[in-house]
């Protein structure tokens, strides 16, 4: 269809919409309307923009798909050069330091391209019509209450920006299951990348279970300069601490478990962190691990543009 053609049957469906009685349908309407032309602006936008300020020889494919908008826009329409699978195994590959962290990992088992339904199970049950994507993960990190959790959230929140097309993730082996497997499986469902949900499972490890988390940009103003170990940051109104080593960076609650005191005077010994008060040590690349306690550690995704995205759980009884 003609642009010009286009035009008159977007204005024709409009003038329909306005001689609808109800004006709840009408104010809904408009509202998808405005929405979608802000969304396809903003995306011609950044790509005029991108392409712009590309240097001279660049693949236009990879600038595009470097930028998240464009390159939902581009899933969108079949256009994007990356299979699904490609981009949930790069996705993947991002996240696995920081489930390292946990002493875990995760494998794609295979993406199914089915209805993305349960049987006897409707969009009314939480049921998405679209791929289920199979992962299985490995390994533990005892006595770590949130672990188990977290590595859902990092998991989810990568896959969901990766591939917003899948419907859902089932994931077997979940940490802190027997060894054998046995259990029933998790279902995953992503959410947007403001919102992840909640746990789809009581958590294997003991403590109290924590919230739906909500995750949040974090500028690369604000975290460890590089030559700099670490640094502290408020988030939300929730004091972090943020620990750079070679290969990663750390995200925890700024808290010392034994003591209670904040640790921006902590010192850094190779990958031991030592309360500035107590002298009690973590280990910031195993999940905070120590002997009088464990470390807080949050979900942390880094940014093309050198910022990192931290969820931040809702703790159980928490106070709005």
């Amino acid at each position: 269809m003609a642009g010009q053609e286009t035009g008159e049957r977007v204005a024709a469906l409009l003038d329909e919409l306005a001689r609808t009685p109800d004006p709840r349908v009408r104010a809904t309407a408009d509202e998808l309307v405005r929405t979608l032309v802000e969304f396809y602006g903003e995306g011609l936008a950044r790509t005029v923009r991108l392409l712009g300020a590309a240097p001279a020889g660049s693949d236009p494919l990879a600038v595009l798909t470097a930028d998240e908008l464009v390159a939902d826009l581009l899933i969108l329409h079949d256009l994007h050069p990356e299979d699904t699978l490609t981009r949930v195994e790069h996705a993947l590959d991002k996240v696995r330091p920081y489930l390292g962290s946990h002493a875990g990992d995760v494998d794609v088992l295979g993406l199914d391209e089915g209805t993305g339904l349960d049987a006897g199970t409707g969009p009314a049950d939480g049921g998405a019509d679209g791929p289920v994507l199979r992962l299985r993960l490995r390994g533990s990190c005892e006595g770590c209450p949130s672990s188990t959790q977290t590595v859902r959230w990092t998991i989810e929140e990568a896959v969901a920006r990766a591939a917003p097309e899948i419907a859902r993730i089932e994931v077997e082996g979940a940490i802190g299951e027997p060894a054998d497997g046995a259990g029933p499986l998790l279902q995953i469902l992503p959410r947007p990348p403001e919102d992840a949900p909640g746990p789809a499972a009581p958590p294997a490890d003991p403590g109290p279970a924590p919230g739906p988390a909500h995750w949040h940009p974090v500028g690369a103003d604000r975290l460890p300069a590089p030559g700099r170990t670490s640094g502290t940051a408020r988030v939300d109104g929730t004091p972090l601490l943020f620990v750079r080593l070679p290969g990663g960076l750390y995200a925890y609650r700024d808290a010392c478990p034994a003591c209670g005191a904040g640790l921006a005077g902590a010192a850094l010994a190779g990958e031991l962190l030592r309360c500035a008060d107590c002298g009690a040590e973590y280990d910031v690349r195993h999940a905070g691990a120590g002997r009088r306690g464990h470390l807080d550690p949050l979900p942390l995704l880094e940014e093309a543009a050198g910022g990192v995205r931290v969820a931040l759980p809702e703790r159980a009884g928490a106070v709005s």
